[in-house]
């Protein structure tokens, strides 16, 4: 039992620092540690809350960019789809799903990377981005994965490093704390998992600060890079970790 909690506290160690240095990106990182020795429920409640914890300590570190109006359509997409994502928790294939988002940012990021000139999208306004809002929200009730979309979104946007650290983070901070109400409104957090809750909390305060810290000195090309590569390597993680499952149910 002792080596998972050390796991878990790993996890969360290395999670809270990518977390705290772009904004997102928690619950696919930790979920590459955990994914291995956690049940689905118990790690989907690690990552929202471990993603929530993250999102409160960045939010006091890195305070910049903040436009409510440009947030709003986010948020209240999200907040449509929060709920639908929560009911799809213990109705979803978890491994089709981690196999189809890590498939998406495999393919995609590493083009968008390599690409001098990024694709801007002008076009669907706060239509647009309250759909892609209520996208994260859905992810977020699925496991904590809040941001992916909305930040492959505003990087196609060609919003600045500025403005699409306050988007993410603000959206993730709200659809956040929305699933971890709704987490225990229906149940799914249960005293079983406190100690686990601890560990998570404890492992993650000072990689967070870090990471907040260090983002502060990033270049916009730099901050692109690190988003579009996070977001790749995440897409191998989550592979990594249902692909061998999926292939074993074959045989």
């Amino acid at each position: 039992m002792v080596w998972i909690y050390l796991v878990v506290a790993l996890g969360a160690a290395v999670a809270g620092f990518v977390q705290g240095l772009s904004g997102f990106a928690f619950g696919m990182v930790a979920m590459s540690f955990w994914a291995w020795v956690l049940e689905p429920r118990l790690a989907a409640t690690l990552a929202v809350f471990g993603a929530l914890t993250g999102q409160i300590i960045a939010a006091m570190s890195v305070r910049r960019g903040f436009d409510a109006k440009r947030l709003l359509p986010f948020v209240f997409g999200g907040l449509l789809g929060v709920p639908l994502g929560v009911w799809l928790l213990p109705r979803l294939d978890m491994d089709t799903f981690k196999a189809a988002l890590g498939t998406l940012l495999v393919l995609w990021c590493p083009v968008m990377l390599m690409a001098k000139s990024l694709p801007r999208i002008r076009r669907g306004g706060r239509w647009a981005d309250g759909a892609v809002g209520a996208a994260g929200g859905v992810m977020a009730g699925i496991g904590g994965f809040s941001g992916t979309l909305p930040t492959l979104w505003c990087t196609l946007r060609g919003l600045e490093k500025e403005a699409q650290r306050a988007v993410i983070q603000n959206f993730n901070l709200s659809m956040l704390l929305v699933t971890m109400g709704t987490y225990i409104g229906a149940g799914i957090v249960t005293r079983d998992q406190l100690p686990f809750l601890a560990i998570v909390a404890a492992a993650m305060l000072l990689p967070v600060w870090l990471g907040a810290k260090l983002y502060i000195g990033l270049s916009e090309a730099r901050f692109r890079q690190i988003v579009l590569g996070l977001l790749t390597v995440s897409g191998v993680a989550l592979l990594a970790a249902s692909v061998p499952r999926l292939l074993g149910r074959l045989g």
